[in-house]
């Protein structure tokens, strides 16, 4: 369509340079760059000149051949002349092979131009050769040619039991571009249907069939046919992200025949939105790759019809009856039904729009009687697809039936052999048996002793553990226990006055508050050594159980003027088993301000990767040397004392690691000494679940 028929509104200066832009572009491959077909043409031309040259090699007609197919959609009349010398050249010196291409691409031609009596006859003709030459291959793609053939006459049920076929096929010879081919084709067939949900299952399976081909192009040809898909199913989101990723590609590679069905696609994104003017100029930009370099009527059906509805949605009566009419006749001559239907739709619409009623109502009832027909086949090939699908899968089960009942008869021929081998078998079995009965009870002897040896040590571990737990409680909870036990004789006894005892208060309340710390690592630990702990889990609030400990605790700091800093970021989810990470911080904020001289500082911090938190408790505490860093969280026979004097049992830095590791975390410690240490772990991070407002 001629550029000044398009309609221009205020931004037309923006128009027109956009389009300009676009002709350039496509303009510039079409000179920079030698086809395909001119390539194959000059290696033609060049063999044909040499003296070697001889018309009934088969280099000469494999050539030949990939001359003629490069023709399709571009010169249909050349693709069918050099098909039929193909075909000639080949039947003269008996090369089945090629003669089974050479029908192929005459098929092809014979379907593009809406001949599918020939069509039809000419590819069961090559599909019964290439089965006889065995040809996997050939035979592939002339199935898959006519299940599309099968489609376009409406034939779903065949279409689809050819497809079906072809996948097994595929299969078995590893073939994933045909299996690509043939799965996008069934799920063309369940879309045609509006059957957007069988549709989608296939694409999926094209699409991870097409990640382990990992070619752009493919990617790019199911991205057109999944646009159209999701356009005709109202998701338009979906659709044009599809269809522009598509677009990029072709016009990457110069991929001329699917770039101008693309095109088309994106147009009718546009047009079922009713963005007129955006559809018309990507039917434009389809309309001038059809008229610069392509040959393929069917594709125009559906252009010409879009650009119709177009010129209808802008009020242009004249032009959108002239698209529409090109789109009629070229479906009358290739034999679409669907392309009838349309088109007569549209100039009924047009015709009714410009009350021309009589002309409407013919065109109406011309619709309306091909819609019927459809409606009545599509119904029928609704139930036919599932039907055929169901009958192929009974006819594979009654094959693969019938091949284990032959396995079955084979399986019993051996068991006869095996038998007599059994038989013959006795007598070496009978003399080695005592030799092999020896070896096997010593054998068992062997596993039985490792085992009474494994749960000699699990045993000796469990003791050295009892052992070292009841050292620890006697240790480190009998002193200060009995401590306070005599405190409250001499009160009760009154060799202490109350106000003497009174003065010790504050002294057997840090004793109590440390027994109780001490007991809960004790009990902890002990439970992890003994009997396993089973870590539960789910979201945790880190800042809350910080500010929980720091509560805890601050008593004790203020007592040594020990200030302790919070900055944790903003509510920092973590996913782990609460008591366990709650002991964790308990332990390290404890430990830090035991090792923390009065007025000095403790920071905790938590810090964002990609997966994890990772929290740091630093302190401005006495730090540690290198040795101790090592051994710190491995020996729980390390007891040490705080800058005023407070004791610890050596527990609670080895159950840290427990915990953290529990948790599928990490800790460590960083320190220099006299200058402080900085203990980190890390948890793996929450899932953060929003809840929409009702």
């Amino acid at each position: 369509m001629p550029q000044q028929n398009r309609p221009l509104q205020l931004d037309q200066k923006l128009w027109l340079i956009a389009l300009l832009l676009c002709m350039f572009m496509l303009s510039m491959p079409l000179k920079a760059q030698v086809s395909t077909k001119d390539s194959l043409l000059y290696r033609l031309k060049r063999l044909e000149s040499s003296k070697r040259f001889n018309p009934r090699d088969t280099t000469h007609i494999k050539l030949l051949t990939n001359v003629a197919f490069s023709y399709r959609f571009v010169n249909n009349d050349s693709l069918h002349s050099i098909a039929k010398r193909v075909l000639k050249y080949c039947q003269a010196i008996d090369y089945q092979r090629g003669e089974v291409k050479a029908l192929y691409a005459l098929g092809s031609y014979y379907s593009d131009v809406g001949d599918r009596k020939n069509s039809m006859a000419t590819f069961k003709k090559g599909l019964k050769l290439a089965k006889e030459i065995n040809t996997k291959k050939c035979e592939l793609d002339i199935m898959n040619a006519l299940g599309q053939n099968f489609s376009y006459e409406g034939d779903y049920a065949e279409a689809l039991n050819l497809y079906l076929k072809g996948i097994d096929i595929a299969k078995q010879m590893d073939h994933k571009e045909m299996l690509s081919i043939l799965n996008e084709n069934i799920a063309g067939l369940y879309a045609d249907q509006k059957d957007f949900k069988n549709a989608l299952i296939f694409y999926d399976t094209v699409q991870k069939i097409n990640r382990e081909l990992n070619d752009e192009i493919i990617y790019a040809e199911t991205q057109s046919n999944m646009a159209s898909l999701y356009k005709d199913a109202k998701d338009f989101k979906h659709a044009m992200f599809n269809i522009n990723r598509s677009i990029a590609a072709f016009e990457k590679h110069k991929v001329y025949d699917w770039l101008a069905y693309a095109y088309e696609v994106k147009g009718s994104i546009y047009l079922e939105q009713e963005k007129y003017q955006w559809a018309l100029y990507w039917y434009d930009q389809s309309n001038m790759l059809h008229n610069q370099q392509l040959d393929d009527d069917r594709e125009k059906i559906q252009l010409f019809n879009g650009m119709s509805k177009v010129y209808l949605g802008l009020g242009k009566d004249e032009l959108s009856m002239e698209y529409a009419m090109e789109g009629l006749e070229l479906s009358k001559k290739i034999q679409s039904l669907q392309g009838q239907i349309d088109c007569s739709e549209t100039l009924y619409k047009v015709h009714k729009n410009k009350g021309d009623h009589v002309v409407a109502l013919a065109y109406m009832e011309n619709f309306k009687k091909l819609s019927d027909s459809l409606f009545r086949d599509k119904n029928k090939q609704s139930l036919s697809l599932l039907e055929t699908k169901l009958q192929y899968e009974q006819e594979k089960q009654e094959l693969i039936e019938s091949n284990q009942l032959a396995l079955a008869k084979q399986r019993n021929y051996i068991y006869f052999s095996v038998i007599i081998l059994i038989i013959l078998s006795i007598i070496i079995f009978v003399v080695r048996r005592s030799e092999k009965i020896q070896k096997k009870l010593n054998k068992e002897l062997h596993k039985k002793s490792q085992a009474i040896s494994e749960r000699e040590n699990q045993l000796n571990e469990i003791n050295r553990t009892k052992t070292k737990l009841f050292s620890i409680i006697g240790h480190d909870l009998r002193g200060p226990i009995g401590a306070l036990q005599s405190m409250l004789k001499l009160f009760t006894e009154g060799d202490i006055e109350k106000d003497e005892f009174l003065s010790f208060i504050p002294k057997l309340k840090a004793d109590v508050e440390n027994i109780s710390f001490t007991l809960n690592n004790l009990l902890s630990w002990g439970q992890t050594q003994l009997n396993g702990v089973i870590t539960k889990a789910k979201n945790v609030q880190l800042d809350k159980l910080v500010e929980n400990n720091i509560s805890l605790l601050s008593e004790i700091a203020a007592s040594k003027s020990i200030k302790i800093m919070n900055q944790l970021p903003e509510n920092p989810l973590i996913w782990a088993d609460q008591n366990q990470i709650d002991i964790v911080i308990r332990n390290l904020l404890s430990n830090a301000i035991k090792f923390t001289p009065e007025n000095g500082l403790i920071t905790i911090e938590a810090e964002e990767k990609t997966n994890m938190w990772q929290i740091m408790i630093r302190d401005t505490g006495v730090g540690m040397d290198e040795e101790m860093q090592k051994k710190i969280f491995e020996d729980t026979n390390i007891t040490t004392y705080g800058t005023n004097n407070e004791r610890g049992t050596g527990l609670g830095l080895s159950l840290c690691k427990e915990m953290v590791l529990k948790n599928k975390g990490e800790i460590w410690v960083e320190s220099v000494q006299r200058k402080g240490s900085s203990f980190y772990f890390t948890v793996p991070k929450g899932e953060k679940k929003y809840q929409w407002a009702s």
